[in-house]
């Protein structure tokens, strides 16, 4: 990284979809291509991992310092006390010592997505470190005092909360998180800040506190919510996040995850979420518009994605799992960790001992009745570790465990279970 700016950093994001809405863009422009911006992003720890839609920020934070520009990237110990307000009713405050762990984790998260090093190395702070100490009358004359409470019950989320209720708590969210914009301003000379459409409202309040308080000029953008092919959002909220930590989401079921995208998302989310250049991304979006048996931008969408988040090595670990699972690779070449998270994810069982392969096919849910799994086996379509099964009486031995454990089985070409023994 040279610190060199960028002048066609803005163009890019536009193209990649990643501006949904923007404070003056030309005056951002100007801002962009003149000298080296600080920028903040912040990473509110209300949960033990962060999660895709955190990933649209981070590689977008990425994309500013290669373009030039100074990342500081907040980890809110202060602001995920409290949380921001949800559509759907009042949030549990974590205590104290959660919080904590989960800012940790947060931090130990984002670090690897920025360089911390070199000439607009990234600066990662906490806003609990300028909060905690800060008192009550303190923040409300100097806060509090540029915040017309007419303009806050007009905000979206505030004014669909009012029927079923919102506490003060979180009616002042967006106080503390305009605070922070304030303070780095003051600072640390951050005028920029980006984060995801759900946060304009905080963001640019922050805009306008920075102009009350100081007299100050600052920049922000919004990037759009990643969506279902039906519209519908993905998220913790919703019990189908995309976890970034491998002890909530393995390698394998994340990879598993991109590979699987519908086709007409894959344009937009390699846009988004990976660092090809335009000819590659519209290459691939030709190809799997004209061969979409192929699934080219899957497949690279997946291996670049995994890698960014979880390293080259497990990216290659999770491949060679699928291919082994399918039939096409040594099963016995995989490790314990990958292989059992694997199997996990496409659906296992126990059982205390080992049993004939009819009974483990039951078992595995992988046929209804004990005749079910003889006329599979009797017409060829019964596997265990990719070997074919002919002997409907056939019962593994010990040492067909995989890593001690693990038993593989496959009824056709796509539907296999995991058994574990013991």
């Amino acid at each position: 990284m040279t610190g060199t700016i960028d002048p066609t950093l803005l163009d890019d994001l536009v193209w990649r979809g990643l501006v949904a809405h923007s404070t003056d863009l030309g005056a951002l422009r100007e801002a962009l291509t003149s000298e080296s911006v600080r920028f903040y992003v912040g990473f509110d720890p209300t949960a033990p991992s962060l999660h895709m839609g955190n990933l649209v920020q981070l590689v977008t934070a990425r994309r500013l310092q290669d373009a030039g520009h100074t990342p500081y990237i907040l980890v809110g110990g202060a602001t995920g006390m409290i949380g921001d307000p949800r559509d759907s009713g009042e949030r549990t405050l974590n205590s104290l010592d959660t919080v904590k762990d989960w800012t940790e984790r947060v931090r130990r998260q984002v670090s690897p997505y920025v360089e911390l090093q070199g000439p607009n190395a990234a600066t990662i702070v906490n806003n609990y470190d300028w909060t905690a100490s800060l008192s009550t009358i303190d923040f409300l004359r100097e806060i509090g005092k540029h915040f017309p409470v007419n303009r806050m019950l007009q905000r979206d989320v505030v004014s669909r909360r009012l029927e079923s209720g919102i506490s003060f708590t979180e009616f002042s969210y967006v106080l503390l998180q305009s605070m922070d914009f304030l303070n780095l301003f003051r600072d640390h000379g951050v005028t920029l800040q980006h984060g995801a459409t759900d946060q304009w409202g905080n963001i640019t309040a922050g805009v306008e506190l920075i102009r009350r308080a100081s007299g100050g000029h600052a920049h922000a953008f919004v990037t759009p919510l990643i969506t279902k092919p039906d519209g519908t959002k993905y998220g913790k909220t919703e019990g189908d996040a995309l976890w970034l930590d491998p002890e909530m989401m393995s390698p394998y079921s994340f990879h598993q995850w991109w590979l699987n995208v519908d086709d007409s998302q894959v344009g937009e989310l390699l846009r988004i979420f990976t660092f090809l250049g335009r000819d590659d991304i519209e290459a691939l979006e030709r190809e799997t518009k004209e061969k979409p048996w192929l699934r080219s931008g899957q497949k690279r969408l997946a291996d670049e994605v995994t890698a960014l988040v979880h390293g080259t090595e497990e990216t290659r670990h999770a491949k060679a799992a699928a291919e082994a699972l399918f039939g096409g690779g040594d099963l016995h070449g995989l490790s314990t960790t990958t292989l059992s998270a694997a199997l996990r994810e496409a659906g296992s069982t126990r059982v205390p001992t080992l049993l004939p392969v009819v009974d483990l096919l039951v078992e595995a849910g992988l046929a209804k009745s004990k005749g079910e799994a003889r006329r599979t086996i009797a017409e060829g379509g019964a596997y265990m570790n990719n070997v074919r099964v002919e002997d409907p009486e056939a019962a593994p031995l010990s040492s067909d465990l995989i890593g001690g454990s693990w038993l593989v089985l496959r009824k056709g070409k796509k539907q296999f279970a995991g058994v574990e023994v013991g």
